[in-house]
């Protein structure tokens, strides 16, 4: 009798799993939003001579 209340509210559940359209709608805005914020930063003049302070150090750094 307990295996069949626990399927009964397993079964019960099983729709409201995942995500409905409202949240995926969400979620791809907050995913565009941390997209454009990073290709934002990536195109400054900061994180350009970053990336290439890092990239000309590296060859110091090689055993050979």
């Amino acid at each position: 009798m307990k295996l069949i209340a626990t399927l009964r509210r397993v079964a019960d559940r099983a729709d409201e799993l995942g995500m409905s359209t409202s949240e995926y709608a969400v979620g791809t805005l907050g995913a565009c939003t941390i997209g454009g914020v990073l290709v934002k930063i990536g195109q400054s003049d900061w994180f350009g001579g970053l990336v290439r302070d890092v990239l000309g150090r590296i060859p110091d750094l090689l055993p050979f």
